[in-house]
């Protein structure tokens, strides 16, 4: 393998670098982007039972902002459940665009490095082309062993490039992709119980008490009133 990666040259160092990084990234996304760390089972549901029996309070609040970024969303309508619509929603919005900035993190890395590193592959083949052909220039085509070494370098870094650049493309692609339907059931999730606090608020509304009625606007009182 050291062999290998000297006859590469110099390019095969960040070429290294970058297949190094693009592991890391996709262990760590992988890791975190997990169907359970990211929408916990019966949280909605767990939140709902707890505003349904007039339980929620603050600290229950921030430990459903802490739990996960579906609770942070979460949290975020319950903070103002009290107001109208349109405000929950603008509040739920707005952390939702922090919380998919999170889930999106280091993807534009891994992204990069899927883009470059076939690059640092060509441009090793260019260099190693250009040592062949100043061999060429030097000592003729009558000695191969002089031609081995810009040839080696040549195919080495080209093909150590591809085998870094495939692999993070297709792991870019596939946590671009978990990314996107994590949102659309955040959405989902979210809407529910924002429809969920809407009910509860118009029942409530509808079944506050009514205001006595003055007994001077009674017709039997009316009624007495002329009577006397």
């Amino acid at each position: 393998m050291l062999e290998i990666v000297q006859a590469g040259g110099w390019l095969m160092l960040p070429i290294i670098a970058c297949s190094v990084i693009a592991a890391a990234i996709i262990l760590e996304r992988l890791w975190t982007l997990q169907q359970t760390r990211v929408l916990p089972r019966d949280l909605t549901a767990r939140v709902w039972q707890l505003v349904k029996n007039d339980q929620l309070n603050h600290k229950h609040i921030e430990a459903i902002h802490r739990d996960s970024p579906l609770g942070q969303i979460l949290a975020a309508g319950l903070a103002c459940r009290h107001q109208d619509r349109d405000v929950m929603k603008e509040h739920i919005e707005d952390t939702g665009r922090h919380v998919v900035h999170e889930l999106e993190r280091y993807l534009n890395p891994l992204g990069t490095i899927a883009a470059i590193t076939p690059l640092l592959g060509l441009l090793g083949t260019v260099i190693g082309m250009v040592k062949v052909f100043a061999a060429i220039t030097t000592h003729g085509v009558g000695n191969p062993g002089v031609l081995a070494g810009g040839i080696s370098e040549a195919l080495i870094t080209t093909a150590a490039g591809l085998s870094v650049a495939i692999p993070a493309l297709i792991a870019y692609r596939y946590l671009r992709g978990r990314v996107d339907g994590l949102v659309v059931d955040m959405e989902k999730e979210a809407m529910k119980l924002v429809e969920a606090l809407q009910h509860k608020r118009h029942l409530e509304t509808r079944i506050e008490p009514q205001p006595d009625t003055p007994a001077a606007s009674h017709p039997a009182a009316t009624a007495t009133g002329r009577g006397a």
